[in-house]
């Protein structure tokens, strides 16, 4: 059963990285961040509105926290998501779990390249969000999204391509 998580911040590259790990290892691959966006299109709110209401209602982050750890139990995946390396550290499930960093000038850069938009409201944008999601998870699961220690391989990808990372990966996944 092979399951591989990665986890950044917003922007850091997970799902370049991801996609071209399923293309390599032929796995699944999910993306807890569509289901995210998704949801707040139901709810007609934006990331940022729809984060300051999952800080009121914790029912909405546990069925997507549900929703991953019913995939990760499956096996045969990517699943990428801001937490999914904890879910599956707090599950007991074996994963090999990938933490992806970037600085924020390259982080907001490369979601205005992605979505368009002003690099300086971007980052701003980026930073309440980081802000929502770290309240969220300290409050529902007592997870500090800054603790890397359950990650099996953390990654700067600021200053490296995507080739290039999954190369890393590959070599510490010994594929």
């Amino acid at each position: 059963m092979t399951i591989i998580t990665i986890s950044g911040l917003p922007g850091s590259g997970k799902s370049t990285i991801a996609r071209l790990l399923e293309k390599k290892l032929r796995l699944d691959y999910i993306y807890s961040g569509q289901i995210f966006r998704n949801m707040a299109k139901e709810y007609n709110m934006n990331l940022e509105e729809f984060g300051k209401y999952c800080e009121k209602h914790p029912e909405v982050d546990k069925k997507l926290d549900d929703y991953q750890l019913d995939i990760l139990k499956k096996g045969r995946v990517i699943l990428e998501g801001r937490i999914a390396g904890w879910i599956a550290y707090k599950n007991d499930i074996s994963a090999f779990k990938i933490m992806l960093e970037a600085d924020i000038d390259t982080r907001a850069r490369r979601i205005v390249n992605r979505e368009k938009g002003d690099g300086e409201k971007r980052k701003k944008e980026i930073l309440k969000r980081e802000e929502s999601e770290a309240v969220r998870y300290k409050k529902y699961y007592n997870i500090d999204l800054y603790d890397k220690s359950v990650y099996d391989l953390i990654v700067e990808s600021s200053d490296r391509t995507p080739e290039e990372i999954v190369d890393i990966i590959l070599k510490e996944i010994n594929v």
